[in-house]
């Protein structure tokens, strides 16, 4: 298995390597774009020495923010989303012992667990939760019973909505395409997604 997200081999590296980093990755994919957000934990990990949740949870805010900050920045909101980084951080160690993959591994869960479970972290949302299910099922070897439907529609197979489907260029253009007119729909008053 490897991830093809961010068109940087080390930074995908990590994605694949670290499930933390993956997470980190899925929390900062907002309002920006996806390879930009897929690429701050490589980013993250170097200013900051690790990516550890203990270590991240409990590093200095400011210092935190100032990581954020520096060029190329993480995030364009850097205050905001350093800090989210950390809440989530803090519950990976708090509630998971600092292994991220316990989320979808630990007593062998179903999808709507999963899901369930990953609603409950800071930043993630119904959508956000749902997507990286998918991400899960569709590249990172999750085969819990029923995550397809538990990620609708992002779990579809053959679908090209969201970063569970980006495995090269083209998928990544296809994905591109999809959330424009998505977009366009939206904006239209013909709804998204």
């Amino acid at each position: 298995m490897s991830l093809h997200i961010t068109g940087d081999e080390t930074a995908d590296r990590l994605l694949t390597d670290d499930p933390l980093a993956l997470l980190i990755g899925m929390l900062l994919d907002q309002q920006v774009a996806m390879e930009t957000a897929f690429a701050g934990p490589l980013k993250i990990s170097e200013r900051a020495g690790t990516l550890d949740a203990a270590a991240i949870a409990t590093f200095d805010p400011e210092a935190f923010t100032e990581l954020f900050k520096a060029t190329p920045a993480v995030h364009r909101f850097p205050g905001s989303m350093a800090a989210r980084v950390q809440s989530l951080c803090a519950a990976v160690h708090e509630d998971w012992g600092g292994d991220a993959s316990g989320i979808w591994r630990d007593g062998d869960p179903d999808g709507a667990t999963v899901l369930k479970r990953l609603k409950a972290l800071p930043g993630f949302g119904e959508q956000k939760a749902k997507i990286f299910l998918a991400l899960l099922g569709k590249q990172y070897g999750y085969d819990g019973a029923g995550w397809r439907e538990a990620s609708a529609p992002y779990g579809e197979d053959g679908s090209f909505r969201s970063v569970a489907d980006i495995v090269s260029p083209d998928s990544l253009a296809k994905v591109r395409e999809h959330k424009r007119a998505a977009k366009a729909a939206a904006k239209s008053g013909g709804g998204g997604v």
